[in-house]
């Protein structure tokens, strides 16, 4: 399979494969977090299309592809998920991508970098096939997009200065400095779930359309602390460690006494129907076993703790059933 990049909006950092092993995994419960478009959670801002595009194709989407042998996916410059890498795409996603879409006679993918707020208005707006981000899987994102079967479990993290001048640890120790009168600046991915986290707790953030420049907000003092998945700011501070930046131990948000899961999966397209179906069913033979799933994704610092679990599904987590 081949893998080309078309265009490129935004430029992450970060090159190496050899990841920090993602620190806990909680898989206890979860409950439906609604982001707005401040807050983030859809994917993008509400009248948002990504930019231009043509609409999707008529007809059945799966047919098409496989005629024509390739699929464009979007991508969101995230370490280690998927990124560029020498101009070319690269991550976990993107290796699962290959594979994948390969079993189901799709020989070339080809990717369009855009920022994170855009993924889902741009996969709308007929940009791209299918977005590659290991995008999290949340009731208000499942009205607007159709989720594959859960792919990666992770966790989050603090990112903040060398020190850890302000002792923090979790979204409930900013919290309770915001509430003691403290001025702590949070930085949160535009779009995602920390947004929502933060947004739940009452907490006042200001948002980054790409880790790196929440890595360069920290680093330069315009924010205390950058939220975010733990695996992706471990590497990003592994691999600038002139940044005079470090992360916190990992942990799994609570939001009203329940603690949050997160799990990503492929975004399609609702009307695909056939795409996502061949797509699950593929998904399947990477996901069946530790081994398989290492195979594919272990080069890039995921380990068996990311793998979800057999039991947990797509409805449960669209209708927000756990907890």
């Amino acid at each position: 399979m081949t893998i080309q990049h078309l265009t490129a909006q935004t430029s992450p950092t970060g090159t190496s494969r050899q990841r920090r092993l993602l620190q806990g995994a909680g898989l206890l419960a979860a409950s439906a977090l609604m982001l707005t478009a401040c807050g983030g959670g859809d994917g993008g801002a509400e009248g948002d299309d990504g930019g231009e595009g043509t609409t999707a194709a008529e007809g059945n989407t799966l047919e098409r592809l496989q005629e024509e042998g390739t699929i464009t996916v979007g991508i969101a410059g995230e370490v280690p998920y998927s990124y560029l890498d020498g101009g070319e795409p690269a991550g976990a996603t993107v290796a699962m991508h290959e594979k994948i879409f390969s079993d189901m006679g799709i020989e070339n993918v080809e990717a369009e970098l855009v920022e994170w707020n855009s993924l889902i208005p741009g996969l709308n707006a007929g940009r791209f096939d299918a977005v590659s981000a290991g995008m999290s899987i949340l009731p208000d994102r499942c009205a607007q997009a159709a989720f594959s079967d859960p792919e990666i479990m992770y966790t989050t993290t603090l990112m903040v200065a060398e020190g850890n001048p302000m002792g923090l640890t979790d979204l409930d120790s900013v919290k309770e400095k915001m509430d003691a009168g403290e001025n702590v600046n949070l930085a949160v991915l535009a779009g995602g779930i920390e947004a929502g986290y933060a947004e739940s707790l009452g907490l006042e953030v200001q948002s980054v359309p790409d880790a790196q420049t929440g890595m360069d907000t920290v680093a330069n003092g315009r924010a205390d602390a950058f939220a975010m998945t733990a695996i992706s700011l471990n590497t990003l501070a592994e691999e600038n460690p002139d940044a005079g930046v470090e992360t916190t131990d990992a942990f799994v948000q609570v939001i009203d006494g329940v603690e949050q899961i997160g799990a990503g999966g492929t975004v399609f397209r609702q009307d695909d129907a056939e795409l996502l179906e061949a797509y699950n069913e593929a998904l399947g033979s990477v996901t069946e076993s530790e081994e398989s799933y290492l195979e594919v994704v272990g080069d890039y610092g995921f380990t068996a703790e990311n793998l979800p679990p057999e039991d947990l599904t797509t409805e449960q987590l669209c209708a927000g059933e756990l907890g």
